[in-house]
């Protein structure tokens, strides 16, 4: 899967959208819904962070603390919970670069940051809650 894939750019939008893995990271999300927003309302309301990111991944990852085990779970996606100070710390978000992800950071209540880490790279995806 090419980076531009996470982005919807480039020629590879015309691909069958069965072969990305993007389509059960979707299916994933959805399922975890509630618990991914628990987690994420726990991270604002202890004061820990105005800024839950969650990181969904298909290998080994030592970044976060793991709340989802797609092997205990049977699912396709591993997920762990972050937050910014932890990816700026861990120089994942350059310093420089913190206040430009603050602004671009969507309601933590109504939609959930995640950091897709793919084989090819990685990226931010803002998913909405379900309603």
């Amino acid at each position: 899967m090419n980076p531009e894939e996470l982005l919807n750019e480039g020629s590879e939008r015309n691909k069958p959208a069965a072969d990305s893995p993007l389509i059960s990271l979707e299916r994933d999300l959805k399922y975890f819904n509630e618990s991914i927003k628990e987690v994420a309302e726990e991270i604002i309301n202890e004061g820990l962070s105005s800024y839950p990111i969650f990181i969904a991944h298909q290998h080994e990852l030592s970044l976060g603390e793991l709340i989802l085990d797609r092997h205990d779970l049977n699912s396709e996606w591993s997920i762990h919970a972050s937050t910014l100070e932890e990816f700026v710390q861990r120089d994942v978000i350059k310093p420089v670069l913190k206040e430009r992800f603050v602004n671009s950071y969507k309601d933590p209540y109504q939609y959930m940051c995640v950091f897709v880490v793919v084989p090819e790279g990685a990226n931010f995806v803002f998913f909405p809650y379900a309603k």
